[in-house]
Parts: structure tokens; C-alpha cells; sequence
């Protein structure tokens, strides 16, 4: 159930998205086959400025905590940065603790 969700200025490979899908399930504790990964282009500027940057979105149900986020932090623009060459300095993670009522799956609810 943790999703990650990039918005970023360049392709994101599924063999990215699948290597994050590990990060991000390792980081939180989850199996990794609940964790769903999607990756949109889009066009970006940061501090004023157009140019390469990532907007990462990161959900699930619990297993976020200071530590975790800056962990997952840490290996998202660890693995950004060396897989397509944006500078950690361009990238923003945000965290979302989502309620197990509030996340469908299967034909149902976790909660």
C-alpha cells in the first residue's frame, strides 16, 4: 500500500520505477508487492528557474516517522540522481500518512 508518485522533468524508466518500488518498501517496512510506483513528465522550475527537477510523492498507511522520511529521502534522490542526473538539490519528497479506511485495494478497504 505505500505508492510513490513522481512528477518530473525527465522519462522515468519502469526499471526506475521498479528499483524505487524496493526503496521504498525496504524504508517502510512493507513487501514490496503492495507498493505501486507511477512516474508522469512534467514541465518544472524550481526557485524561479525552469530546468530539471523531480516533485515525489510518497503515501501509505503508517511506517512514516522522521527517521523513515529522511531515510527514504535519502534514497530516492540517492537513486534519482545517479539513474537520471538531477541533483538532489532539485528534488522535493513529500509524506502522506493515509487512515487504512481511507486506502482501497482488492475490492475493498485496508481498514
Amino acid at each position: 500500500m505505500p505508492m510513490i508518485k513522481l512528477h518530473a522533468s525527465k522519462e522515468i524508466s519502469g526499471a526506475l520505477l521498479a528499483e524505487l518500488s524496493r526503496e521504498v518498501a525496504e524504508a517502510t517496512g512493507k513487501p514490496v508487492r503492495y507498493v505501486m510506483a507511477v512516474a508522469e513528465r512534467a514541465e518544472t522550475a524550481m526557485g524561479g528557474e525552469a530546468g530539471e527537477a523531480v516533485y515525489a510523492e510518497v503515501k501509505g498507511i503508517g511506517g512514516f516517522d522522521g527517521a523513515t522520511n529522511r531515510d527514504l529521502t535519502a534514497r530516492i534522490c540517492t537513486l534519482l540522481e545517479a539513474r537520471i542526473g538531477i541533483p538532489a538539490d532539485r528534488i522535493y519528497v513529500v509524506f502522506e500518512s493515509v487512515p487504512a479506511d481511507r486506502w482501497g485495494w482488492n475490492g475493498s478497504t485496508f481498514g
